[in-house]
């Protein structure tokens, strides 16, 4: 083995815990994945031009920083719907829809490494992620580095290319920035250590029999239903109950498959009804929020290029 596909190796082992920074960076794994190939194309082709002045790791991490900096140069500050927008007052059917790069979406696990699935999990919530989105880019770097992933300030300077006091200055201000955000999404964030199976696969079965009393009884009074890349979220059993109603006839017969999202919380994708009779087509990824033994929030990500990441099947079988 030569000597540059030796060292490439080092970025294969730091892949799982790149692409964990850099989606806490960017908020949609699609983009993430484009950053982390170009940041291997950066390595490859700088490689040689490395002076041992930092660390491989150290270095790697400057070129997959500045990658994600440049991508959130160009872009809108991602968010939730909850965050953005007031609950429905009339409840009919979603229609209105932002792009795609609007919203935070989730992730499938980095690693089967379990050292990497606990490294500082609940900072992959969506509500977390939904936070770091409100900082500027370079603060959202040390931020992460810092409080995440516990990079020492001297380490974090070097990577970002600023002064030991810049660095601090930076944290200092991301963690007011943070704490003065007051986001909707942050009060319905109760994503539970140890998941309540019990009431996960009442969610289920109400789901896949569409019985929608056995379905609004899961929620708490106040339950919420939001639907990226939809504006409209709902909130109440009320509300609920008209919007199931409302939606019977596309989400009846449905089926949902057991999945994790951001780092192992349990969530299900899934599948609808298609035009022909014998299979059913990719829809949403539902992450469930609960509270108390009952449901407080159910986020459904309707994006179906999500499953092909997810690495979920194109279609099953009725």
């Amino acid at each position: 083995m030569n000597e540059t596909a030796l060292d490439l190796e080092i970025f294969e082992k730091l892949k799982p815990e790149l692409t964990s920074f850099c989606y806490r960076m960017l908020g949609s794994i699609e983009d993430v994945d484009d950053a982390v190939q170009e940041t291997y194309i950066r390595v490859w082709q700088s490689w040689n031009s490395f002076r041992q002045q930092s660390s491989r790791k150290t270095w790697i991490y400057r070129i997959a920083s500045n990658v994600c900096i440049d991508k959130l140069r160009q872009a809108k500050r991602r968010s939730l719907p909850v965050d953005i927008f007031d609950p429905a007052v009339s409840i009919i059917e979603p229609r209105e829809t932002l792009p795609e790069s609007s919203w935070i979406w989730p992730a499938p696990d980095f690693t089967d490494n379990p050292e990497h699935i606990v490294l500082r999990k609940d900072t992959l919530q969506l509500c977390f992620m939904a936070l770091l989105q409100t900082l500027p880019p370079r603060q959202r770097a040390v931020l992460i580095l810092k409080d995440v992933f516990e990079w020492s300030s001297k380490q974090i300077a070097e990577t970002l290319g600023m002064t030991h006091a810049a660095v601090n200055s930076a944290l200092q201000r991301a963690r007011e920035t943070m704490g003065r955000a007051e986001l909707r999404s942050e009060e319905l964030c109760t994503m539970e250590a140890v998941p309540n199976h019990e009431l996960l696969s009442r969610y289920v079965d109400a789901f896949e029999q569409f019985d929608i009393p056995a379905l609004v009884a899961l929620f708490h009074e106040e339950g919420c239903l939001s639907m990226p890349p939809f504006e409209m979220w709902v909130r109440g059993k009320d509300n609920l109950s008209k919007f199931f109603t409302l939606t019977r006839w596309h989400c009846e017969s449905s089926r949902l498959l057991p999945i994790t999202v951001n780092g192992g919380y349990p969530a299900f994708a899934q599948y609808m009804p298609s035009d022909n009779q014998s299979v059913l087509v990719p829809w949403g990824i539902h992450v469930i929020e609960i509270k108390d033994g009952k449901i407080l929030h159910t986020q459904n990500f309707i994006n179906p290029k999500l499953f092909t990441r997810f690495g979920l099947p194109e279609q099953i079988h009725r």
